[in-house]
């Protein structure tokens, strides 16, 4: 099933864990090579990122856009420190982001 980059605004995001992580409130693409780099997450779960703090998902990390986006990976918890979201602890097989 194709769909278009503006399909997925407002499109609910869910860890692999079933939790909601927020909603898509923009797409981050590669000019150079026309491709989806990421999803851009204005209000995130406190329950997941420190302070609710917005944050990007590599698209890589998407396992599946329906009705929802689903996620095949992410952090048990992001904490903020100066100002840098980091992961809190990695699980295996998934490297961290250079920061």
């Amino acid at each position: 099933m194709l769909v278009e980059m503006t399909e997925l605004i407002g499109r609910q995001v869910y860890t692999p864990d079933g939790r909601l992580l927020g909603e898509v409130d923009n797409v981050v693409v590669d000019v150079e090579t026309s491709k989806v780099d990421g999803i851009y997450i204005e209000e995130s779960s406190p329950l997941l990122v420190e302070d609710s703090k917005p944050i990007s998902i590599p698209y890589r990390w998407v396992a599946a856009v329906n009705d929802v986006v689903l996620l095949k990976y992410f952090p048990r918890r992001v904490s903020v420190k100066k100002g840098v979201a980091r992961p809190v602890a990695k699980p295996q097989g998934e490297p961290v982001p250079a920061r």
